[in-house]
């Protein structure tokens, strides 16, 4: 009885909808956390009788056709990459970003990674890293005189070097803009990389061509929403429960089926 099979799909694609919303409700203190969501597609269907096929010599046809569905998949997890709240953290260091881009790093093997999450400290030479050392891209150093580190809405780097009176600049903050950025590759860390779907990265300077600024002192929490996700792990619960139904109950049908026979 194919009823077994496509309710097994059913349950399978609501288990990883579990698996999404968990994982967003285990991120929903993660600095710069964007939440996913599970998106579903129907699998194929057996045509028993075609929409618009000829019933009689005299041109009448079907207007509707008689389709048997085989199932469901889970066919992508898209990110909702949209800004999640700033809170106040009184670090010098913490930066958020208010609106569009991301703050990219050096990665270990080369590559730049792209992030939100702007709570960076500095590592022993005084350069900017971030939670688990990677370096930003481009490079900023703070030396261990400094005082007064200021960081701008447009990315400017500040501070007062030694006796100075008047602040100097130590770099400049860049953004990095995605096309589609849905289409980034999550590698955790709060890192994420370009991909082919992403497009290729755009580098403005904050508060220019679109690219949002910058708060100090901030930082942007993961816009994860409570509710929402209890309303949806609900709803996935739901939808299990009446799929393993469809399977008792199928399961029921064929043990009858057998004892008549």
């Amino acid at each position: 009885m194919k009823a077994l099979y496509i309710a097994s799909t059913g349950m399978g694609a609501q288990e990883r909808n579990v698996e999404v919303i968990s994982n967003n409700i285990a991120n929903m203190r993660t600095t710069g956390y964007k939440r996913q969501r599970a998106e579903f597609q129907d699998l194929l269907y057996q045509q028993i009788t075609r929409a618009g096929s000829q019933t009689s010599d005299q041109g009448t046809m079907v207007p509707a056709g008689l389709e048997i569905g085989s199932g469901v998949r889970t066919i992508s997890t898209p990110r909702v990459m949209s800004q999640g709240s700033v809170n106040l953290t009184e670090g010098e260091l913490d930066v958020a970003i208010r609106g569009e881009g991301f703050f990219m790093v050096q990665l270990p093997d080369g590559r730049t990674g792209y992030t939100r999450d702007g709570s960076f400290e500095r590592n022993p030479e005084g350069t900017l890293v971030t939670s688990s050392g990677h370096p930003l891209d481009p490079g900023i150093t703070i030396p261990g005189n400094a005082r007064g580190v200021a960081i701008s809405p447009d990315g400017t780097v500040e501070a007062y070097i030694g006796t100075d009176t008047a602040p100097t600049q130590l770099g400049q903050l860049q953004l990095a803009r995605f096309v589609n950025k849905s289409g980034l590759e999550s590698m955790g860390d709060n890192l994420f990389l370009e991909t082919a779907a992403s497009g290729p990265a755009q580098v403005n300077v904050p508060n220019t061509d679109g690219t949002g600024d910058l708060l100090q002192n901030y930082l942007e929490m993961a816009n994860v929403n409570s509710v929402t996700e209890i309303a949806d792990l609900i709803a996935a619960q739901r939808a299990y429960e009446m799929n393993a139904r469809v399977i008792s109950g199928a399961d029921q049908m064929m043990q009858a089926t057998s004892q008549l026979s």
